[in-house]
Order: C-alpha cells, then sequence, then structure tokens
C-alpha cells in the first residue's frame, strides 16, 4: 500500500430524509440504519482501510459530532477529524480537507468518500479503488466513480461519458456532460442510451490537480483554503477555519469544479452501491420477506401485509395487519408512519415539527 495514499471521509450530512432515526444530534451516518450492529460511518471506515493507512484518513464532520466520530472510530487519530462550524456544502469540505493533506504532502493522491454509502460488495470496491488510485498516480484529470444504472432513477444525477475516445488503461472513460436529477423521461432516454451512469460522489484525483481546479474555477475558496500561510496542523488552525466557513459560500463540489472542469474522467463500477439517500433506497437493498416486506428489526409481525418498510429496535414489538406500502419507522419516543410514495415529504414534515413542536423531536 503506498505512502503518498489518502482519504477524506465527508460526514458532515443532516439525513433529514431519514427521520425520526436520523435526527440533528445523531445524523444517519452515525446510525446502524441496515441493523447490522455498524453504523454507516463504521463500515466506511472499514471499506476505506482496505486501501489506505488509518493515520492517512481525515473525518470531515460538524464540530458537534467530533465526540461521537472519536467513539465510533476510536483508531481515527483526533488531530485527523476536521471540524465544520458551519454547513457549507461539498465544496468547501473538500477544499478544507484536500488543502489540508496537499499543504503536508503535495504528492499525495487522494480519495474523497460520503461516509453514508453502502457498498454491498466491499472486495469489488477495493479493487476499483486499486484501479482509481493507480489512475491518479498516471493521469493527473479529476477523476470520479459512476454507478451502472439499473433503473431509470429520478433520484440520481447522471455522468455521460464519450463514446468516441478509448478507455485509459484502467477503464476510465472521458466525461462529457453532467445532469442534474433528470424527469422520468429523460432518465429513461438515459438508460436506453447506454452512455450514461449514476454521479456517485465518489472521487480520486492528486491532490495538485483538485488543488489547481480550486485556483481557476473557485478562486474565493482557493484563497480562503489554498494559500501557503494558512496554519494547518497547528493549534490555530481551528480558529483560522471557523473564520473561513464565516467567508465561504456554501456550494456542491459538483457545481463548483466538476461541471466546469474540461479534464474529467469517469470510471463505470458495479459493487452494490446505493447511497442510502431515503427510506424507498433502504427498501430497495433489504432482503424480503413474504409479499415484499423489508424489515429492520427482529420482532416484527405481520398478517397479509404488502410492499412495507418496517424499521424498529430490536426488542420492540410490531404488529401489521393488511396494510400497504408503508413507511413505519419507530425511533427513541417518534413515529413515522406514511406511504412510500410519499417519502419526499419527510422533510416537509420535519419542517412542521421544528414550527409547531420545537427542536426535541428533530
Amino acid at each position: 500500500m503506498s505512502r503518498n495514499r489518502y482519504c477524506v471521509i465527508m460526514a458532515g450530512g443532516a439525513g433529514t430524509r431519514f427521520w425520526p432515526m436520523s435526527r440533528r444530534e445523531r445524523p444517519k451516518q452515525f446510525m446502524d440504519i441496515l441493523g447490522t450492529g455498524e453504523t454507516l460511518l463504521q463500515s466506511t471506515w472499514q471499506r476505506v482501510v482496505r486501501f489506505c493507512y488509518p493515520e492517512h484518513v481525515l473525518v470531515v464532520t460538524g464540530e458537534q459530532f467530533q465526540t461521537i466520530v472519536h467513539e465510533q472510530l476510536p483508531e481515527l487519530p483526533i488531530n485527523n477529524i476536521l471540524l465544520e462550524p458551519l454547513r457549507r456544502d461539498t465544496a468547501p469540505c473538500i477544499a478544507y480537507a484536500c488543502a489540508r493533506i496537499s499543504h503536508a504532502d503535495p504528492d499525495a493522491l487522494v480519495a474523497v468518500l460520503p461516509s453514508d454509502h453502502l457498498i454491498q460488495q466491499p472486495e469489488v470496491f477495493a479493487s476499483v479503488m486499486e484501479n482509481a488510485f493507480r489512475e491518479a498516480s498516471e493521469n493527473p484529470a479529476l477523476l470520479t466513480l459512476g454507478i451502472q444504472p439499473s433503473r431509470p432513477d429520478t433520484g440520481y444525477g447522471y455522468i455521460q461519458y464519450d463514446q468516441s475516445i478509448p478507455p485509459t488503461s484502467q477503464g476510465f472513460r472521458k466525461v462529457k456532460t453532467f445532469t442534474e436529477k433528470p424527469n422520468k423521461e429523460l432518465a429513461e432516454a438515459f438508460l436506453q442510451s447506454g452512455d450514461f451512469l449514476w454521479n456517485s460522489g465518489m472521487f480520486v484525483w492528486r491532490a495538485s490537480s483538485i488543488r489547481e481546479a480550486f485556483r481557476e474555477k473557485q478562486p474565493d475558496l482557493f484563497r480562503l483554503f489554498y494559500q501557503d500561510d494558512i496554519p494547518y496542523n497547528s493549534p490555530q488552525e481551528q480558529e483560522y477555519i471557523n473564520k473561513a466557513y464565516q467567508e465561504s459560500k456554501s456550494i456542491s463540489i459538483d457545481y463548483a469544479i466538476m461541471e466546469k472542469a474540461s479534464d474529467v474522467y469517469v470510471l463505470p463500477i458495479d459493487c452494490g452501491w446505493s447511497d442510502l439517500g431515503t427510506w424507498s433506497s433502504l427498501y430497495d437493498v433489504i432482503p424480503k420477506k413474504n409479499q415484499e416486506m423489508a424489515y429492520v428489526g427482529r420482532n416484527i409481525m405481520d398478517f397479509g401485509a404488502r410492499r412495507c418498510l418496517i424499521t424498529a429496535p430490536h426488542e420492540k414489538l410490531v404488529v401489521l395487519g393488511a396494510v400497504e406500502d408503508l413507511i413505519v419507522a419507530e425511533y427513541d419516543d417518534m413515529l413515522l408512519i406514511c406511504r412510500l410514495d410519499e417519502e419526499q415529504r419527510i422533510r416537509h414534515f420535519v419542517n412542521e415539527i421544528l414550527v409547531q413542536k420545537g427542536e426535541k423531536f428533530v
């Protein structure tokens, strides 16, 4: 394993679409969403240390979650937990982490991964990452991973690659376009064309390449995070970062860099990936019982129910009659019951709960 490999795990998301299990004080990345005995962050850690030394892993999270990260990842050096004072989306997060790595090792190769995704084939993913780091060592382009689509899903962004350009030696394809979440008709056309992939939000690049991309495409973020006199790895770092985030705009890495850059390559992969962004995505990956019932919990009984997702603490007994197409999610002192096709309204539910009931329940 090469000593110039680094990995940034982004763990600052709010996860409001997984309410009530995901809450402000403990978002979904810190929860055992799948009932495996391991949180999503811990699962991500286990995947990452297959191809990167633990001391070269950085976790970027909100300052209020430092203790949780330290408790869940005791092997991670405490200095490798980077604390964001404010949520500013993925571009400032990535600029901060990659600049800090670049400051210590200008020749670094960096993977950037979300903390809350599911990878059902970790051995395959480890092989993918070996190829990606090898590509990054040979190719100064910005690299991303694209998921082979299995359906015309409107909940993902899409990446189109140029079929007229041969793949690299590691199988990467030259990116042609990025498209945000399409409508159903467009998603079906993407699937039929054969040259579109789901945008996974996973990246690999040289520290020097992303530094140059921020310098060219986002000079304000470059000024905030890439100056030579920024006190990285010193007692003054957090004070500086707190001020920098106050000045920073909120923008995703796709909008800030990837959609603007001309030298971007994508690797089509199939490793049992899901972004676990919604309850229905959880329903899709859980093995089904009779009548397409998905359970997370040990004491769930149904009598004629169909196509439901039930998640509850293991000690809780849940009994369903002949209901259909429901999410039933119980956690702590809260219970959500809604139709599976209503899940996009959960953010609205949470906002109304905040207004009418206060912060206790969110």
